[in-house]
């Protein structure tokens, strides 16, 4: 029985129809999906740049604060009372943003805490210098508990970015499944469509079509991502190079100040107890123990000044170069730690920054010996070749799994970093029992 044209008028009818509705309901579902993944996006990306704004408040705070503690000049107050209040507004705005993130709160009550003890550490520094209390101050300068604090912000700050990221990774793949979902309704849609005028062959060239479509669609993503990656990794290496010139520079600062000012403090002690002992009764040997008890007081201070010195930036290195300043090194490490420091060093020739670059290599290395390795023996060389220089410091002690390395130590990442920075290369060896060797290649400079 054949069919009349109205009944397949009818039935085409009603495929368009069916066709018709799926599209509306697949770009609505997609349409609803995206929106709330793009509400998502901008909070995590809100979130993100708030913890941002907060970091360079703290960051404006100190400069603020120690522009003004190191000159005086109350144009530094102005900016430290804007970013305190800066900082107060982002806090707030941080705390709405996270609500109903339970595993963001109590990073976030760590990060407020931790800022609020620098802010009133700050206050405290602030309050001092104008006070007067020159030695007050300049002592809270000089400790470290600053720098912990800075840094607990920072470690807690990066991690509620890291989630902020994720977040936004998520939201963006959602969006993603959601045009795909759009996508591939609107390919049914076509299909039915198809279906119904064309009949199953061009029904099937439609899909070959909107696959391939979907192919270059999802190449042109991908290449897009994988730029995306390669200048980000760009931009942080920049920033980490950065702030390891900025952790140099402050070094030296604290370096030269403490030469100058508690230098100059520990000589006129010493001038002190010399003119006392001319002008008091040495026969009292009460008076005489006491007086070369300080003497011998101040003569370890002096030495342990040195040695912090040297620490943050080691004179001898422009002094007495590369191979010198290693060789008192080694030599202090040896004595402090009573391991057996073997050295065979070439003389070579490498730009400054690249000299430092070698002695902090090996000077993180020392340190991570001291603390993990339990090591008897350490093997210390460097190297001149036509091309490049090669360092390597190798051990005998405990060594560790490489691929068991925690993300959290920094130590190796700053080395790796250090030594690409130079254009140079670095690897870690080591196998549990059997001792690790670090070792660096570096390009000669041009």
């Amino acid at each position: 029985m054949r069919k009349s044209p109205f009944t397949k008028m009818s039935i085409n009818m009603l495929l368009a129809l069916l066709a018709a509705v799926l599209l509306v309901a697949v770009n609505e579902v997609a349409f609803m999906s995206s929106h709330a993944a793009i509400e998502r996006l901008d909070k995590a990306q809100t979130t993100r740049r708030t913890l941002d704004r907060l970091v360079r408040g703290m960051l404006s705070i100190e400069s603020g604060l120690r522009g003004y503690l190191l000159t005086g000049d109350v144009q530094y107050i102005e900016p430290y009372a804007a970013s305190a209040k800066s900082i107060d507004t982002n806090i707030h705005k941080l705390h709405d943003l996270l609500q109903g993130m339970p595993e963001d709160r109590s990073d976030f009550i760590e990060l407020s805490s931790e800022i609020a003890r620098r802010i009133s550490e700050l206050d405290l520094s602030l309050q001092l210098r104008r006070n007067g209390n020159e030695d007050a101050w300049k002592f809270v300068l000089s400790t470290d508990v600053g720098l912990r604090h800075m840094q607990a912000i920072r470690m807690t700050s990066e991690r509620m970015i890291q989630r902020a990221i994720d977040r936004a990774e998520i939201s963006s793949t959602e969006i993603v499944h959601a045009l795909r979902l759009s996508r591939i309704g609107i390919a049914a849609v076509a299909a039915i469509g198809l279906l119904a005028f064309y009949m199953y062959l061009r029904k099937a060239d439609a899909l070959q079509a909107a696959n391939e479509r979907e192919k270059e669609v999802q190449a042109h993503e991908r290449n897009q991502l994988e730029q995306q990656v390669r200048d980000r990794t760009a931009s942080l290496g920049k920033l980490a190079t950065h702030l390891q010139q900025v952790r140099e520079e402050e070094r030296g600062h604290l370096a030269r100040e403490l030469h100058d000012e508690l230098g100059a403090l520990l000589t006129a002690a010493k001038l002190d107890v010399a003119r006392l002992r001319s002008r008091v009764n040495l026969d009292v040997p009460e008076i005489s123990v006491r007086l070369n008890h300080l003497v011998e007081t101040l003569n370890s201070v002096i030495s342990l000044k040195r040695r912090i010195i040297e620490d943050l930036r080691p004179s001898s290195l422009s002094n007495l170069g590369l191979t010198a300043t290693l060789e008192i090194l080694t030599r202090e490490f040896s004595d402090r730690s009573k391991i057996d420091v073997e050295i065979s060093l070439e003389a070579v020739q490498l730009s400054d920054s690249t000299q430092l670059t070698v002695y902090r290599l090996i000077q993180e290395s020392l340190t991570n010996i001291s603390k993990y390795a339990n090591a008897s023996k350490v093997l210390i060389t460097v190297h001149d070749y036509p091309t490049h220089v090669t360092v390597q410091v190798r051990d005998d002690g405990t060594g560790f799994d490489t691929h068991l390395v925690s993300p959290a130590a920094h130590g190796l990442a700053g080395m790796h970093h250090r030594v690409e920075a130079a254009g140079g290369r670095l690897t870690v060896t080591s196998t549990p029992g059997e001792g690790t060797l670090v070792s660096a290649t570096l390009p000669h400079s041009s």
